[in-house]
C-alpha cells in the first residue's frame, strides 16, 4: 500500500450515521429552545411595549421564515453540499470566506453554550446565593465541570446523543406549553393595556424594535439545524421539511411566551426579573412553585440545547476538515461518527468564554449578544447564496423569477448587522481575524498560495476590525 493510500484509508470517516424526519425535526427544535426562550419576557421589557414586540416579533417571524425556506431551498437544489451553512457560503463567494462563515458559525455556537452554562448557575443561584447571577468563580468550576461532562458523553456517539436530544426535546417543550396556558388563565387586560406603548418607558417605536432584534437572533439560531447535519440525512428533502416544521412550531412558542407576559404584570417590573425571567413571571401568577417550576424546565431544556448545539458545532469544523478548510486533524473521526479533535476544539473554546464571563459586567446578556452577532456573517453568505443561484442569465419570457426569497432573507440579515451595533460586531472580529491560522496551516498541508488578492483585501478588513475593536476596548469606547 503506498503512503497515500494510507493517508486517504487514515482520514476515511466511518459510513455517516442516518437520521429520520422526526429526528431531524427534533434537532432543530432541539437547538432553538434552549436558554433564549426562558429569558425573552425580561429582554423584550427592557427594550419594548406590546406593539414593539408584536411589531418585533412580525419583523422577526418573517425575516426567519425567510432564511428557513433558504435552507430548504439550498437543501433539494444542492444536495451536494453538507453542513449547509459553511458549504453555501464557499460554493458563493470562495474559500476564505467560506472559512470564515465556519469559524463563525462554530464559534457562535460554543459561545451560546456558555449561555446555557450561566443561564442554569443563574438559576441555581436563585437558591445558592454563592453562584450570584452565573458569573462567579464557583459557578464557573460547576459549569466547568458539566461542559466536560458532556465531551464524555457525546464522545460515545452521534447515535445515542441524537436519542437523548430527541427524548428531551418533548420533556423541555412540556414546561413552556404549561407556562402559556398558566399565563393566559391569570391573564390581566388592563396591565397588558397599560404595558401596550411602552413609549414612556423604552423610547421611541424605532427603538424599542431595534433593541430587541438581537434577542430574537438568539432565540431562532439553530433553524438551519437539519441543514447542517444534513449529510445524517435519510433522505434529502427531510432537510427542508424537518426545518420549517421545526421553524413554524418553535416560532409559535416564541411569540406566547413573550406577549402573554405583558398581562402578567407592568413592563417596567419585568425587565428587574432576575433570569431566568420567565419563572419571576409566573411566581407573580401563581406562587413559589411556579418559580420552581419553570426553573426545573429550564434545566431540562438547556441541556437538551447544549446537546444538539454541540453537536453541531463538532459537525461544522469536521466537513471542513474534509474539504480542506480547516486543519486535517479535525477530520478525525472515532468508529462510532464522532469527530473527537471537532469536539474538543469546541470544548475548549467554550471554556475560555466561560472564563471571559468572570469579567464582564452581565455574564448571560454579553454572550448572548455575542453568540447572535457571531452567527450573522454565515447567516448573511448563506442568504446571498440562495440570492445568487436563483437569478441566472435566463430569457425574459421564462417566467417569474425565485430569488425573492434569497434577496429577503439577505436584507434581514443585512438590517440584523445594523441593529447589532457596533460594539458586538467589533468583537466578533476580534475572534474572526486570529481565526486567520487555521486557514493559513490548511493551506500549507496542501502546499497551496495562502492568500489570493481577493482574500488578502478581506484579511486586511478583517485584521482593521480587529485592531479597532481592541483598541476600542483597551480605552473603554466600548465594553464587554
Amino acid at each position: 500500500m503506498t503512503e497515500a493510500e494510507t493517508a486517504r484509508e487514515a482520514d476515511a470517516s466511518p459510513r455517516p450515521v442516518k437520521l429520520s424526519l422526526p429526528t431531524l425535526t427534533a434537532m432543530v427544535v432541539g437547538s432553538m429552545v434552549g436558554a433564549g426562550v426562558f429569558s425573552l419576557p425580561s429582554r423584550f421589557a427592557e427594550e419594548t411595549g406590546v406593539a414593539g414586540a408584536l411589531i418585533a416579533w412580525s419583523i422577526a417571524g418573517v425575516g426567519m421564515l425567510m432564511l428557513a425556506l433558504v435552507f430548504q431551498t439550498l437543501a433539494v437544489r444542492r444536495p451536494d453540499l453538507d453542513a449547509g451553512v459553511y458549504a453555501y457560503a464557499k460554493a458563493g463567494f470562495g474559500e476564505y470566506l467560506g472559512f470564515f462563515s465556519a469559524f463563525g458559525y462554530w464559534a457562535s455556537a460554543c459561545v451560546g453554550n456558555v449561555t446555557y452554562w450561566v443561564l442554569i448557575m443563574s438559576t441555581v443561584g436563585a437558591v445558592v446565593p454563592a453562584l450570584g447571577e452565573g458569573d462567579t468563580v464557583l459557578a464557573l468550576v460547576l459549569s466547568s465541570i458539566g461542559l466536560w461532562g458532556f465531551f464524555l458523553l457525546i464522545r460515545r456517539g452521534v447515535k445515542e446523543a441524537a436519542a437523548i436530544n430527541r427524548i428531551v426535546t418533548v420533556a423541555k417543550v412540556v414546561p413552556i406549553l404549561v407556562f402559556i396556558v398558566l399565563a393566559l388563565f391569570y391573564f390581566k387586560v388592563d396591565v397588558f393595556a397599560e404595558n401596550f406603548a411602552g413609549e414612556d418607558y423604552a423610547g421611541s417605536l424605532f427603538s424599542q424594535v431595534r433593541g430587541t432584534m438581537l434577542a430574537t437572533v438568539f432565540v431562532f439560531l439553530g433553524v438551519e439545524g437539519a441543514s447542517v447535519y444534513s449529510r445524517h440525512a435519510k433522505r434529502r428533502e427531510d432537510v427542508g421539511r424537518a426545518t420549517l416544521l421545526g421553524f413554524l412550531s418553535v416560532f409559535a412558542v416564541f411569540a406566547s411566551v413573550t406577549i402573554v407576559s405583558y398581562g402578567i404584570m407592568p413592563m417596567s417590573e419585568i425587565a428587574e426579573l432576575r433570569q431566568p425571567s420567565m419563572a419571576g413571571v409566573l411566581e407573580h401568577a401563581v406562587g413559589t412553585w411556579g418559580k420552581v417550576f419553570v426553573s426545573v424546565g429550564l434545566i431540562v431544556s438547556v441541556l437538551g440545547a447544549y446537546l444538539a448545539w454541540t453537536l453541531m458545532a463538532a459537525e461544522v469544523l469536521f466537513v471542513a476538515a474534509k474539504d480542506d478548510d480547516m486543519p486535517r486533524f479535525l477530520r478525525r473521526a472515532t468508529p462510532a461518527d464522532v469527530p473527537v479533535p471537532a469536539l474538543l476544539m469546541s470544548s475548549l473554546l467554550s471554556q475560555v468564554v466561560l472564563i471571559v464571563t468572570l469579567f464582564s459586567e452581565d455574564a448571560f446578556n454579553f454572550a448572548l449578544n455575542l453568540t447572535s452577532s457571531l452567527s450573522l456573517i454565515p447567516y448573511l453568505l448563506a442568504a446571498a447564496f440562495a440570492a445568487k443561484i436563483a437569478w441566472p442569465r435566463r430569457p425574459p419570457d421564462a417566467g417569474p423569477r425565485r430569488g425573492r426569497t434569497g434577496v429577503l432573507a439577505t436584507l434581514y440579515t443585512a438590517f440584523l448587522l445594523f441593529a447589532a451595533g457596533l460594539k458586538f460586531v467589533l468583537v466578533s472580529f476580534i475572534l474572526y481575524a486570529p481565526a486567520t491560522v487555521l486557514f493559513v496551516m490548511a493551506r500549507r498541508e496542501q502546499n497551496r498560495r495562502l492568500f489570493s488578492p481577493r482574500e488578502l483585501v478581506i484579511l486586511v478588513i478583517s485584521v482593521a476590525g480587529a485592531v479597532i475593536g481592541v483598541v476600542a476596548l483597551a480605552v473603554g469606547w466600548i465594553h464587554l
